[in-house]
């Protein structure tokens, strides 16, 4: 933007510029501050703004805990940007602490407790090199291994650092640190804290609804009000910045951008993928100032007039910036919410009606009134001028719209017109549904399924259907459609075989009287998960913990996608799940065998079942007695 175009002095500026300069410091750039807890109360002092307050979800328990008197010390552990030194912070100044103190040099600080214990805070294990960590976990051990109770140590430490720290002091002692296969167990399989060692861990506590705290915080911020008074929004202008606000804040579609947006975050972490606070601070931070023609990709308030003259406000779309649109790709990479965002292929997924209706619905008479009600309607970051343009200049055949890569500009508005989409169709549009405008066109089938289990409410039967359907050809490598039972195949010793077409055992689609396939949330993933029982009795059941990325697999290959070409990963970990069930049915058969042995049985012969198809679909077992001569 020319300097002509912007409001460069202070006095002129508009009202929310120190704001929302202080807002740009959440975002991607390439130097974020933001990143630490140390510059936020500095940067909220220069930029004389009230501080973007977040709850601190495990201070209370912190509080309670360290006024109960018990024993030993506490590890506030989490990966970079979860929180640990903001509830370090709080902590401090809860129990008395003078910020001034905190804020001053130094990475360990002391506070006498009314109980004559001394709290003993080591704000970031990182800050320390090396050997220098030995002295701050010296105190820990003698905490906690010692028996020591004159002192608690309250230590912050990414999971990864601690175990790591922990292991090298081991070594250099001469041995395997006490404290670090209990905390590892802690920290990957929900174990058991270690004795006088109280561990938050605040990895466990991000998901939709700190999205939804973080978008509040961040959209309901009392410094907008000073937009009331601000000239760039004045006169029917739009001022991007507060549009893009608006929208997040959900002013005009009861907050279905926001819904959609914690579909998608709750859909990455049920695949494994923990976004802290702070990449969720930096994803509505870029929602609410990405521009593609802006500074590092985030506006300041002085360069909207010159967005507002050149006719660009289009290209600050909200719903392009919750994917990134706006961002290289080289600072994508850097940041596990944007790398998450585009992993679902927002904008690049489309369906042949959406592109149908995109392309020429505003001059069809059918699709027409679709196009004005699902497009015409925003002017904002639809029916743009800019898009009209290029579609009418696409659809008249102008020769450099069609040849050396002319329509790549149309298929760029194209694919921002998809991200929209995604965001903002209705629930019930049957021609247009946006969950296959993204790579997981099955997440909201998924997500329903494990609403359902939370409420204790029963599957729906298509979904278990089409999951039956996937295991079994995943199971065979065959076309079969068996909703009602599943195969438990081989191929007479290799049990990764893609093709099996022996059938081991069988088991109902549904558990009766023990027996059989339920659909179940695991208490600790909080992740649906199939527990297939091969026989009555505890023991005899193995189980599958369904991801959404797996969920997609098993419906796909439902729907009639071959196994390879999906996910190799996934096919390698269902042909692990049926490897584990012909082993249990052997286990089992063992079992019996040994109890029902029948006296004088002919061991002269083989019976194997060999899986048929009929016409339709439906496959069937057969057995064949083979005769074994000697």
């Amino acid at each position: 933007m020319t300097e002509q175009n912007t409001i460069a002095n202070e006095q002129g500026a508009p009202p929310s510029s120190a704001w929302v300069r202080f807002l740009r410091t959440y975002g991607p750039t390439p130097n974020n501050l933001t990143m630490f807890d140390e510059y936020v109360a500095g940067a909220v002092g220069r930029a004389k703004v009230q501080p973007i307050a977040l709850s601190t979800p495990m201070l209370e328990p912190m509080k309670v805990h360290v006024a109960s008197g018990k024993p030993g010390s506490m590890l506030i552990a989490g990966t970079a940007g979860d929180g640990k030194t903001y509830h370090c912070r709080a902590l401090w100044t809860s129990m008395g602490g003078d910020p001034r103190e905190w804020a001053a040099k130094g990475n360990v600080k002391e506070h006498r407790l009314v109980d004559g214990r001394l709290a003993v805070f080591i704000k970031d294990l990182s800050e320390f090199n090396g050997e220098e960590s030995d002295a701050p976990l010296a105190r820990l051990e003698k905490s906690v291994l010692g028996g020591d109770d004159t002192e608690i140590v309250i230590l912050a430490a990414n999971h990864g650092q601690v175990l790591d720290r922990l292991r090298d002091l081991g070594r250099r002692q001469g041995r395997n640190h006490p404290l670090r296969k209990p905390l590892q167990e802690f920290f990957l399989q929900a174990g058991q804290e270690p004795e006088r060692l109280a561990v938050f861990d605040l990895s466990r506590s991000v998901g939709r609804m700190a999205l939804e705290e973080v978008v509040a915080a961040v959209a309901k911020h009392a410094e907008w009000n000073n937009c009331a008074r601000c000239s760039l929004k004045s006169g029917g202008k739009i001022c991007p910045i507060y549009e893009n606000r608006e929208r997040l804040l959900g002013t005009g579609d009861g907050a279905q951008l926001g819904r959609r947006l914690g579909d998608l975050v709750e859909i990455a972490r049920l695949n494994g993928q923990h976004l802290p606070v702070r990449d969720l601070l930096a994803l509505c931070a870029n929602m609410i100032l990405g521009h593609r023609d802006a500074k590092d990709g985030l506006m300041s308030c002085a360069e909207v007039a010159g967005i507002q003259e050149q006719g660009a406000v289009d290209r600050a779309s909200v719903y392009g910036n919750a994917c990134g649109a706006n961002l290289p790709k080289r600072r994508l990479a850097d940041r596990p919410v944007f790398k998450a965002m585009a992993a679902f292929g927002v904008g690049d997924e489309t369906t042949n009606g959406a592109d149908g209706l995109l392309v020429y619905g505003k001059d069809d008479v059918k699709l027409a009134p679709t196009f004005a009600r699902l497009i015409g309607s925003d002017s904002v970051y639809g029916a743009t001028p800019r898009l009209l343009s290029a579609q009418d200049k696409y659809l008249e055949g102008e020769e450099a719209a069609r040849i050396d890569g002319g329509a790549a500009g149309f298929m760029e508005l194209l694919q921002e017109q998809r991200r929209r989409l995604f965001f903002t169709l209705p629930l019930g549009e049957d021609g247009y549904p946006f969950w296959a405008m993204t790579v997981f066109r099955f997440a909201g089938e998924y997500l329903e399924m494990r609403a359902a289990l939370q409420d204790k409410k029963a599957v729906a039967e298509t979904v278990r259907g089409r999951l039956v359907r996937g295991l079994n050809r995943v199971m065979t490598g065959l076309l079969i459609d068996n909703v009602d039972r599943i195969f438990v195949a081989s191929s007479g010793g290799f049990t990764q075989s893609r093709v099996s077409v022996l059938c081991d055992t069988e088991a109902p689609s549904r558990r009766v009287n023990g027996v059989g396939m339920a659909i179940k949330i695991d208490a600790k993933t909080g992740r649906p998960l199939l527990d297939v029982s091969l026989a009555q009795g505890a023991g005899n059941s193995v189980a599958f913990d369904l991801t959404p990325v797996r969920f997609e697999f098993l419906s796909r290959v439902a729907e009639g996608a071959l196994p390879g070409s999906f996910s190799n990963e996934c096919l390698e970990d269902m042909l692990a799940f049926k490897a584990k069930l012909l082993r249990k049915a052997e286990l089992i058969r063992g079992r019996s065998h040994h109890d029902d042995e029948e006296a004088g049985a002919d061991s002269g012969s083989l019976t194997l079942n060999f899986i048929d198809i009929e016409q339709g679909g439906h496959g069937f077992s057969r057995p064949i007695t083979v005769r074994i001569s000697e």
